[in-house]
């Protein structure tokens, strides 16, 4: 038998970027998804979100996270509806605070996935029910709690653990370097020059936490965790010939790999380019927890839309 208690604060809540929540709060929702995530396995329904309804708004393309999101809402007993910004009237100028207002009135939990990170706090502002940032130009919120997730899953726990983060200093190396602040583990980031990162933008409380480094090799050396992105993000594609002169060393192949600890991970948030910032190699190797990583996208945002619906809920079996 299940017992779920609702937590007595219920205020409204947002996920827009990943120090958004306390570490006490990933904790609490990385249990959730744990136990959301073998309930999963073993068939078991669980319904807690029954006649709720998640309206997921793309103004970016997406496989991942389409999926995740629409597959998890269903899993949960609710209802999930795509909307583009191409199909919808925000295409066509309407501004956000009245899609806000609209759009609030009619689900219970709102997922965006835009460019600038302003459309999603503005949307916040306005909106009756929780927000989540599904992805930004600036941050990647549930795709590192997928992350932590995952490396949590196959050693343990990340405090005091190195993360090497190689090559441009997008949205996912923003907030894997606010993760380490709440974490308390160290980022190494190697990006070439004029992709360095601004810790000013980020938030960050101080530099104890991140190193910056030259060579990629460099950064690497001894760490428990390499992981990188695509070296053009959506919305960058003019530069993308540039992107690939500039970041020709960044490549993470088997040389580079090899100079973690043996039993380091390597992650990457997906889709990759094989031969550009990865080698197919290293991406298929046994050190590549990739599958999983993409797959626990929709354990962890289960257990943050329950939160953001229900609070927290005490689990007993």
């Amino acid at each position: 038998m299940v017992r779920a208690v609702i937590c007595l604060d219920m205020s409204l809540k947002h996920f827009l970027q990943f120090n958004d929540f306390s570490r006490e709060e990933y904790e609490y929702l990385f249990e959730r998804a744990r136990w959301i995530k073998q309930e999963f396995k073993a068939y078991r329904q669980y319904w807690p979100l029954t006649d709720r309804t998640l309206a997921m708004i793309f103004d970016k393309s997406s496989t991942r996270t389409r999926l995740s999101f629409e597959a998890g809402m269903h899993q949960l007993g609710g209802a999930a509806i795509y909307l583009s910004t191409r199909d919808t009237q925000l295409g066509r100028g309407e501004p956000v605070e009245d899609a806000a207002r609209v759009i609030s009135r009619m689900v219970d939990l709102v997922m965006i996935r835009t460019f600038q990170h302003e459309t999603v706090q503005h949307f916040a502002q306005y909106s009756r029910v929780p927000v989540i940032n599904g992805l930004t130009d600036e941050y990647h919120p549930c795709q590192i709690m997928s992350d932590i997730f995952t490396y949590m899953e196959h050693r343990g726990r990340i405090e005091g653990k190195t993360v090497a983060w190689i090559g441009d200093s997008n949205n996912m190396c923003n907030t894997w370097l606010q993760a380490a602040e709440i974490f308390n583990f160290k980022v190494n980031v190697s990006t070439p020059p004029g992709y360095d990162i601004d810790p000013a933008q980020i938030g960050l409380a101080g530099s104890l936490h991140y190193e910056k480094f030259v060579s990629p090799h460099e950064a690497v050396a001894g760490v428990d965790l390499v992981t990188t992105d695509v070296w053009t993000s959506m919305g960058f594609e003019a530069e993308a010939e540039q992107r690939k002169n500039d970041f020709a060393e960044f490549c993470v192949d088997a040389e580079m790999l090899a100079l973690a600890k043996k039993d380091a991970l390597f992650m990457h948030c997906l889709p990759a380019h094989r031969g550009e910032e990865v080698s197919a190699e290293v991406l298929d190797g046994p050190q590549s927890v990739v599958w999983d990583e993409a797959e626990n996208r929709l354990h962890t945002q289960k257990a943050l839309m329950e939160y953001l619906l229900l609070g927290k809920l005490e689990t007993a079996t």
